[in-house]
C-alpha cells in the first residue's frame, strides 16, 4: 500500500506522527482479499480502489470511483482513489457530475437522501444507512437519520453522535436502540438473512446491562426468513399468541412461509414482490400443493398485514375457529 496515498487525503505529510497513526490505531486499514482500504476517520467512511484492471499510471474511470460511493463522493475520497483535479473539472464541465457542497459532488439520478446527507459533514447511520444498503425499512423516516462526530444537531436530520462513521452493523446496532420494535425487528433480521451481517456479531454488541430490550429485539429474529412480509405476519401474529414457526418444509411443495399453531399455512401473495410468470405460475401450484395435502392456507397481501394487521389477526383466528368447529 502507498502510505503516501493516503496521507496526501488527509494533507499529511508521509510520516508525520498524526499520519502513521492511522495505521496503528486501525482507522486506516486493507479489507482483506479485496485490495480496497477503509476509512474510520470522520469524512473518510466509504471503501474504494483503484478500478478492476487498473494499471500503474493509467487515468481513474471516475464514474467507477463514483458509483462504488452510491454516486455521492467527497474531493478527498476522489484524489485518494487517483482522480486529477484536471479529470475532476472536465467532468464537471461535461455535465458528467455536479457540485451539491463545497467539496461533494454527485452523478444525476443519486439518491436524494445520500445527497443530502453528504452535503453535511455526515454519513448516513441507522434506518437511513440501512435502506441504502437495500435491509426491510417497515417505514422511511420523515427525518434522515445521520451520524455526526460531534453535538451539533442539523435542521430536518436526526443525528447519531458517534466517534467514528459507522459500518452497516453500527447501524443494526443504532436501529435496534434507536427505532419502535418491529422497525428494529425488520432491519436486524434482514441484514442477518441477507447475511450483510451476522447474529453472533451483533449479539457481542448487546452485552451491557442497559441492552434487555435489544437482546429481547434480536431473539425474535429468524434467520432463514424470506421477506419483510414474512417478519411482519409472524410478528403480529406471535404477538397475538399464536404459535409460528417460518419456512416449514412441505413436501412436494417446498417451504411454506408461515405455519400458525401447527395446522394453518400462511403464504405472502405474490404479486406484491414479483409479477414474472414463472413466479406467478409456481405461487399456483404450491397453494394447488397445500390443497391436495390438506393444509389450509390463507395468502396474504402486504397491504393487509403491513397497514390492517389487526385484520389479518382475526382473519387467522377466526380461520382457526372455523378449523376447530370442522374437526
Amino acid at each position: 500500500m502507498d502510505i503516501s496515498l493516503i496521507c496526501a487525503s488527509f494533507d499529511t505529510p508521509v510520516g508525520h506522527a498524526p499520519c502513521a497513526s492511522f495505521f496503528r490505531n486501525g482507522h486506516v486499514r486493507l479489507l482483506p482479499g479485496t485490495g480496497y482500504m477503509s476509512f474510520s476517520t470522520y469524512g473518510n467512511s466509504a471503501l474504494f480502489a483503484p478500478p478492476p484492471g487498473r494499471k500503474h499510471g493509467s487515468m481513474v474511470n471516475i464514474s467507477d470511483v463514483m458509483s462504488g460511493y452510491g454516486g455521492v463522493v467527497r474531493a478527498k475520497h476522489l484524489a485518494a482513489a487517483g482522480v486529477s483535479n484536471l479529470q475532476l473539472r472536465n467532468a464537471l464541465s461535461r455535465g458528467q457530475l455536479s457540485r451539491i457542497a463545497r467539496g461533494v459532488y454527485a452523478l444525476d439520478g443519486a439518491d436524494p437522501t445520500l445527497r443530502a446527507i453528504r452535503s453535511l459533514p455526515a454519513e448516513p447511520a441507522c434506518v437511513s444507512a440501512a435502506e441504502l444498503a437495500g435491509l426491510w425499512i417497515v417505514r422511511r423516516p420523515v427525518e434522515p437519520h445521520v451520524a455526526v462526530p460531534h453535538s451539533r444537531k442539523y435542521p430536518g436530520f436526526h443525528c447519531h453522535r458517534t466517534a467514528s462513521p459507522p459500518t452497516l452493523l453500527d447501524s443494526v446496532v443504532l436501529a435496534l436502540r434507536c427505532l419502535p420494535e418491529l422497525e428494529a425487528l425488520a432491519i436486524a433480521e434482514s441484514a442477518i438473512a441477507l447475511k450483510r451481517v451476522s447474529m453472533s456479531a451483533v449479539r457481542a454488541r448487546l452485552g451491557g446491562r442497559n441492552d434487555a430490550r435489544e437482546r429481547a429485539v434480536l431473539g425474535q429474529v429468524v434467520p432463514h426468513s424470506q421477506s419483510l412480509l414474512e417478519c411482519l405476519a409472524r410478528y403480529h401474529l406471535r404477538l397475538a399468541g399464536f404459535h409460528v414457526e417460518s419456512q416449514v418444509s412441505i413436501p412436494g411443495m417446498g417451504h411454506i412461509d408461515l405455519m400458525v399453531d401447527g395446522r394453518l399455512g400462511i403464504e405472502a401473495d405474490g404479486a406484491e414482490f414479483h409479477m414474472d410468470k414463472a413466479s406467478f405460475e409456481e405461487d399456483r401450484r404450491r397453494w394447488n400443493v397445500t390443497t391436495r395435502l390438506g393444509v389450509p392456507t390463507l395468502v396474504v397481501s402486504y397491504s393487509l398485514v403491513k397497514f390492517r394487521p389487526a385484520e389479518f389477526v382475526a382473519l387467522v383466528r377466526e380461520t382457526l375457529r372455523s378449523l376447530d368447529q370442522a374437526a
